[in-house]
């Protein structure tokens, strides 16, 4: 089945905007023709939301506390909660937040689950009849490591947390299954920083307090790095050193992190990415977007419109009240569009 969408179209790689028409095939992008044309639509790639706790769905207004009360466990107040939720309001509760990020233009993201095998059993059922596409990190419970065999590696919380010799057990049994590493780290000061680099980590998350040696560290282990902005805001984290990480070559992406702190609208974490430390619409774009499949290890399909790729995009209305008399399509859209601007969703 083939269609065809016209209007500015935020192209390639670099995000170009340009008009013309794209035809669709199968649900692959067949054909990219530039061309002038009136239209008041921009057409864009949808958001890789790289790092989310969608299981934090079930506690959504937490009060205000201190990082280590709120998420650290055994004890933390997301884990005492988890604990205490059925396996079926789970499931409800991460079901509703996958069809929120479908609304708001998001077409894959990366979650760690808590709760062992059970935990990412129960993501994969709200996952259930969805498009949306998924890398999965589960974590271990009793030394239970089964979880592997349902998703895509394990996602530790910090070095801080469990013992090393533990981790390091866990990191070397997760890639002996051929699965992904990853684990948090300098979001609450820079102690856990270097001990996660030596576990030789397939992405490293936060990184709000990595100083220039830590920086330098992780570019030459080549690491990919996924910032959580606003999650870090709210938590009292800092900001992390992303333009120092950028310019040393070092692949950056964004995600919401938890959803009992922030909602998983990339268009808030974006527009916060723009107005805080990164002032360069391109590059802000990009860490929502290719950046995301990059770390995702499904760049080649999603995050950017290209001949080939999968058609994941979103439509926007150039004349909407909140969109009306732009100038900069890529601008507008990284500073100021909303998820109301959305006409439609491929």
């Amino acid at each position: 089945m083939e269609q065809t969408l016209q209007g500015t179209i935020i192209y390639g790689d670099e995000f170009e905007p340009l008009d013309g028409i794209i035809t669709i095939e199968d649900g692959i992008i067949k054909d990219i023709e530039e061309k002038k044309i009136n239209a008041d639509t921009i057409i864009a790639p949808c958001f890789v939301n790289a790092h989310t706790h969608i299981g934090d769905s079930v506690i959504k207004d937490p009060p205000y506390l201190p990082l280590a009360e709120l998420v650290q466990p055994p004890d933390g107040l997301k884990h005492s909660i988890l604990a205490q939720t059925s396996t079926g309001d789970l499931v409800a509760s991460m079901k509703a937040t996958i069809q929120d990020m479908i609304k708001t233009g998001t077409c894959a993201f990366m979650d760690f689950r808590e709760g062992g095998v059970t935990g990412v059993k129960a993501l994969n059922e709200a996952l259930s009849g969805s498009q949306i596409e998924v890398k999965s990190f589960g974590r271990p419970v009793d030394n239970d490591m089964s979880y592997l065999d349902s998703c895509d590696g394990t996602g530790i919380s910090s070095t801080s947390d469990l013992e090393i010799d533990v981790i390091r057990e866990v990191a070397r049994h997760t890639k002996r299954k051929g699965k992904k590493f990853a684990i948090h780290a300098g979001e609450r000061d820079s102690t856990d920083i270097l001990p996660a680099i030596g576990l030789e980590p397939d992405l490293l998350i936060h990184l709000t307090h990595a100083g220039k040696k830590e920086i330098r560290l992780i570019k030459e282990a080549s690491i990919p790095v996924v910032v959580c902005l606003r999650s870090n805001f709210i938590t009292g984290s800092g900001l992390p050193p992303i333009k120092k990480m950028l310019d040393e070559g070092i692949v950056v992406a964004a995600g919401t992190d938890n959803v009992m702190l922030n909602s998983v609208n990339m268009f808030s974490e974006m527009e916060f990415l723009a107005k805080t430390v990164i002032y360069d619409d391109r590059q802000v774009f990009k860490l929502c977007t290719l950046n995301g499949a990059k770390v995702s290890g499904i760049d080649n399909e999603l995050g950017s419109i290209k001949t080939g790729k999968k058609a994941r995009l979103m439509v926007l209305n150039k004349k909407s009240d909140n969109m009306q008399g732009i100038r900069n399509p890529l601008s507008s859209l990284v500073r100021r569009a909303r998820p109301d601007d959305i006409i439609r969703i491929i």
